[in-house]
């Protein structure tokens, strides 16, 4: 991966070498990954949305299988924008690549298999009766035979603990249970990596505390957008810091939360 610039609070540029650290962990289909291959590259995207904002300039991303990365930066700094882009609801310049497959408009198919993009706002995944019927939407349209879906709905309920909710009715549920819910409408898919918009904004103590434990335990490369400093330190060795549609630092989470000067120009604090 290439060095990514960053600007101090003077506005010097210094440079921050980014060496990422690669996790080998089972996968959940029982494929054999080839690790030489990144699950996610970006490379030089760029984006303006029609009434010419520019949402993202030149951003270049390696994250290897394996890894938890955290994405972290102001409102307005082009975190969501990016994330739309990996599964391809959104297309700019620039080259995206999941576990070698270019996000193009004939891999669109394979690629939303691929990526498990879980939404801040759990009602925008729950739309169908009950939790077994959400969570079995996207292998039955796969289509998948019934024992597979029915294999792959109990394992997702099962690594989010929610194993005893699948006749539940989805939108009885706590806010809570509705991230929990949505993060397993991905998990069946079988996906390469879990890409999360703010999972613990809206949570209560208790709830957002079975979510981080989760996160943590779930075997799975993931790239999550957060504004939660405190998971960040507690769950991401590698932060990734965005401004103004810009990767600013890139690096282990504990060198740069302890950057003060880096956090502040940035609107972030110190966890």
């Amino acid at each position: 991966m290439n060095d990514v610039g960053q600007k101090t609070k003077e506005g010097r540029d210094t440079l921050t070498v980014v060496k990422p650290v690669s996790f080998v962990v089972s996968g959940g289909n029982g494929n054999h990954p080839d690790h030489s291959v990144p699950t996610l590259l970006v490379d030089d995207l760029s984006f303006s949305y029609p009434d010419g904002q520019v949402a993202l300039r030149d951003v270049s991303l390696q994250i290897s299988q394996g890894e938890k990365v955290a994405l972290v930066g102001p409102n307005g700094a082009g975190k969501s924008t990016l994330m739309l882009h990996l599964n391809g609801i959104l297309g700019g310049q620039g080259q995206i690549q999941v576990a070698g497959l270019p996000v193009t408009k004939p891999n669109l198919p394979t690629i939303r298999a691929k990526v498990g993009l879980v939404f801040q706002n759990p009602d925008d995944q729950l739309f169908s009766p009950t939790v077994f019927d959400d969570v079995a939407f996207g292998p039955l349209h796969m289509g998948l035979p019934e024992d597979e879906v029915r294999t792959r709905v109990a394992r997702a309920l099962k690594q989010v603990g929610m194993s005893n909710y699948a006749d539940r009715l989805s939108h009885h549920l706590s806010v809570g249970e509705k991230k929990r819910a949505a993060i397993a409408t991905v998990l069946s898919m079988d996906p390469e990596i879990l890409i999360l918009d703010e999972p613990s904004a809206g949570l209560d103590p208790r709830a957002r505390r079975a979510l981080i434990t989760q996160l943590h335990e779930l075997p799975l490369t993931m790239l999550v957008s957060t504004h939660d400093i405190r998971m960040v330190n507690e769950i991401f060795p590698r932060t990734v810091i965005m401004d103004e549609g810009q990767i600013v630092a890139d690096g282990p989470t504990d060198q740069l939360m302890n950057d003060v000067g880096l956090l502040e120009a940035h609107g972030l604090e110190r966890p």
